[in-house]
């Protein structure tokens, strides 16, 4: 086996098992590894690995630079552009405004209060939209139905009390996770990005905010119904595929 086979080999073994830190002899960028684990795990059977060796290669090719520069271009020029375009009615420009941000940070440094301000509002919808709304209304139905029949409802009554129950909890749940996540996640993040450091921002839990995004773009933005069923068009598979190939294409671009 060649040196370069073997090389891959370690990598993909350390991505498979989501490893805490990347096999000592690759180079990632900071901040990097952990999008890669997350990615890897949300793509569809063989184009992950495929995608992977596509990785490898493009580590091999070039010293990265320190800093959270590989985040930065691939939230302005992957992420954020796939919300927007999930999120055509952002009427107050949040996705915008956070993507021109990104954009400046590979020039200078970006002050902690701008950073939290312009985080906030897309950090909301995010956790808004990735919120399980569908287990959460059919579960509240079903415990507010059974309570209703239990105290002399009739069968239509409790279904109707059932329903405007689980649409009036579900929304309260759904904002207080939001509120939740947006301002622990957004605090954290502001200040990693000032910063500029790959420790700060590996404590902001870098996978779980692919997969929040990756939920987020699969379900569909409207509270649903307790009997709605289904996803948003696509499911998971496409906005994974879309997320990977744009740090891949990052990391090319830069090896090059």
């Amino acid at each position: 086996m060649s040196t370069d086979a073997a090389g891959a080999g370690i990598f993909l073994a350390a991505l498979a098992g989501a490893a805490p830190a990347p096999p000592v002899d690759t180079r990632v960028p900071d901040g990097v590894w952990h999008l890669l684990t997350a990615l890897y795990e949300e793509l569809p059977g063989p184009a992950a690995d495929g995608w992977a060796r596509e990785v490898h290669g493009a580590l091999r090719a070039g010293r990265p630079a320190g800093g959270l520069w590989a985040v930065h271009a691939w939230q302005a020029g992957t992420v954020l552009p796939l919300l927007a375009e999930a999120w055509p009615d952002d009427g107050a420009g949040a996705v915008a405004d956070l993507t021109a941000l990104h954009r400046a940070a590979a020039r200078a440094p970006v002050a902690h209060g701008s950073w939290r301000a312009a985080l906030r509002p897309v950090l909301l919808r995010v956790y808004g939209a990735a919120y399980d709304r569908r287990s959460a209304c059919t579960e509240a139905h079903t415990n507010a139905r059974a309570y209703a029949l239990a105290h002399g409802y009739t069968p239509a009554e409790a279904d109707a009390y059932g329903r405007q129950y689980a649409e009036l909890s579900t929304d309260a749940n759904a904002a207080s996770f939001a509120e939740a996540h947006a301002r622990a996640v957004g605090d954290a993040l502001a200040r990693a990005y000032a910063g500029d450091r790959a420790e700060p921002y590996a404590a902001t839990y870098p996978a779980a905010q692919v997969r929040a995004v990756l939920r987020a773009l699969e379900r569909p933005a409207p509270p649903p119904t307790a009997d709605a069923t289904g996803t948003g068009p696509g499911g998971a598979a496409r906005p994974a595929v879309t997320l990977a190939d744009g740090l891949s294409g990052v990391l090319r671009c830069h090896g090059g």
